[in-house]
């Protein structure tokens, strides 16, 4: 029986042995920036104009309308949310956070340094 078999016959034989127990998935993506961070965001709003009222540290609709009036008055994707180019253009992000894609990881194999061509093999 093919491996895959065996694993679908596995789980199919856990889920009948425990049925209340549900299976969770880990999302992934960002987490939710910090209070602090969200009230930083809406100063930064609230000087270009976008955010009328005063900062409170939590991401409401009033927090989401004003990226978005951001955002469209700045040539981005009227989104209403957080991204990096954003961050840049509200002056709270990298330099070059967004500019390109992701550099993949460095395995450390990579950084061992190479032999000479000449101390590899001599014959």
């Amino acid at each position: 029986m093919p491996q895959n078999h065996l694993r679908q016959n596995l789980a199919r034989r856990r889920t009948m042995q425990n049925p209340q127990k549900k299976t969770t998935r880990q999302v992934r993506g960002q987490k939710a920036p910090a209070p602090e961070r969200i009230s930083e965001i809406q100063a930064a709003l609230a000087k270009d104009g976008s955010f009328d009222g005063k900062p409170s540290g939590k991401w409401d609709a009033s927090t989401v309308d004003a990226m978005k009036k951001f955002q469209e008055a700045h040539g981005l994707n009227p989104s209403g949310k957080l991204d990096a180019k954003t961050l840049q253009k509200l002056g709270l992000g990298s330099q070059t956070a967004g500019l390109a894609p992701p550099m993949p990881p460095v395995s450390s194999s990579s950084l061992a340094p190479s032999p000479s061509p000449a101390i590899r093999r001599q014959k």
